[in-house]
């Protein structure tokens, strides 16, 4: 059944976006010819055309979004115009694949559908929850326009992927669709890409201990929340026998380095920004805890969280706020603190610090659930099932 797919995504560049790189190569290895239309990064995969393992790579400029909801309609306006002049020039395809945010490349996949092209819909996030989380403006004109576009990509979809349980049944509730429609590909890390190396104390900054967060630093991601409760752990709790690492950048990095600042944790916190895999290999390995501050909103309680994932990858024990899919993916290699609860939060982590025995052994369980029932082998089994069910699909122009 391989054929010829196009994936589409606007979030990142890629192989930077991990899920997408995963998924392109999964494809290739079952026989696909794949093709990525994705923007250009800042730092790394900067080239307009690339072909990386078999993949070919097609990148455009995008400037990425300032000033609130209207400069997102600029961006995702020429993130649209980008991808269909990229895809006329790649000609016809077997599948188009489109990755969200934004819910905008159905009006893509109609066009190529025309030429015998199946959809597929990859719902990295659920976009009104993700508007309502980030904004806080409430259920106003834009928040009903991007309800609409799900609509019409659910619509226009012949196969829709979800990310877990949760995004499935908005699927199959909000969107729609029927039970064989929909497959659930967890995002997974590539666990031979997670490997202990050894430990670098200098990153401890004279401490007996390292903190950790990895991930991207926007509204809804709660490095502000994770900051309050490092404070508290000083603060509350009389803890000073840590330092922390923020590793990863996004749209309130510089805030939260003025935040640290203000809560008097500049000695005591490191932002890395975006770093190369070596060097997050080595603070994850030298990680005694992880931090996921994730605050309780509509997006964060069923969104699947890659940094669990990948903390778990390495082994490490997890502190996260209680939600509903973090205690899914995480199980017992998390403890979890009463929603948006700093004060909870920094108990946590103080807890863990004083018990190596039961941080190895969350370690442990971590480690075997990434390597096991969430394993990327079995998002693979779902990925190759879902084309399956799209190219035997008789499909429409809804």
């Amino acid at each position: 059944m391989a054929g010829r797919a196009l994936i589409l995504v606007e979030n990142l560049s890629v192989p930077f976006d991990r899920r997408v790189w995963q998924e392109s190569t999964a494809l290739r290895d079952a026989g696909w010819e794949v093709h990525v239309i994705c923007p250009q990064g800042t730092k790394r995969d900067t080239e307009a055309y690339a072909e990386i393992d078999g993949v070919r790579i097609h990148r455009y400029p995008l400037a990425a979004a300032t000033g609130g909801p209207r400069g997102y309609v600029k961006e995702y306006g020429s993130a649209l115009w980008h991808t269909w002049r990229l895809a006329r020039k790649i000609g016809r395809v077997d599948v188009v694949h489109a990755c969200n945010p934004p819910d905008l490349f159905y009006l893509v996949a109609k066009r190529l559908k025309r030429n015998g092209a199946r959809f597929v819909f990859d719902q990295h996030d659920l976009v009104p929850e993700l508007y309502l989380s980030r904004f806080d403006r409430g259920e106003d004109f834009l928040y009903r326009a991007v309800c609409r576009l799900e609509r019409a990509t659910y619509r226009a979809a012949d196969v829709v992927i979800a990310t877990n349980e949760s995004y499935r049944e908005v699927a199959l509730r909000r969107g729609g669709k029927r039970p064989d429609e929909v497959f659930v590909v967890r995002s997974a890390p590539a666990v031979q890409r997670f490997r202990q190396v050894p430990a670098d104390e200098t990153i401890k900054n004279g401490k007996p201990h390292l903190l950790c967060y990895l991930g991207v630093m926007g509204p809804q991601d709660g490095v502000d929340y994770a900051l309050r409760a490092l404070a508290k752990l000083r603060d509350e709790l009389g803890r000073t026998d840590w330092h922390a690492a923020f590793v990863g950048g996004g749209d309130t990095f510089d805030a939260m380095v003025a935040l640290a600042g203000e809560l008097g944790l500049a000695d005591r916190v490191t932002f890395t920004g975006r770093i190369p895999d070596s060097d997050l290999l080595r603070y994850l390995s030298t990680a005694d805890v992880c931090l996921a501050p994730d605050p309780l909103n509509p997006l964060n309680d069923v969104s699947t969280m890659n940094k669990i994932m990948e903390y778990m990858a390495m082994a490490r024990p997890i502190v996260s706020f209680d939600l509903k899919e973090a205690r899914v993916s995480a199980g017992e290699a998390a403890v979890y603190a009463p929603a948006d609860d700093e004060s909870q939060f920094a108990k946590l982590i103080a807890h863990l610090l004083d018990d190596p025995a039961e941080r190895a052994r969350m370690g442990e369980i971590g480690r075997a659930r990434v390597a096991g029932p969430l394993s990327w082998a079995h998002s693979t089994e779902a990925l190759l099932a879902a084309y399956a069910k799209a190219m035997s699909s008789t499909s429409t122009n809804t």
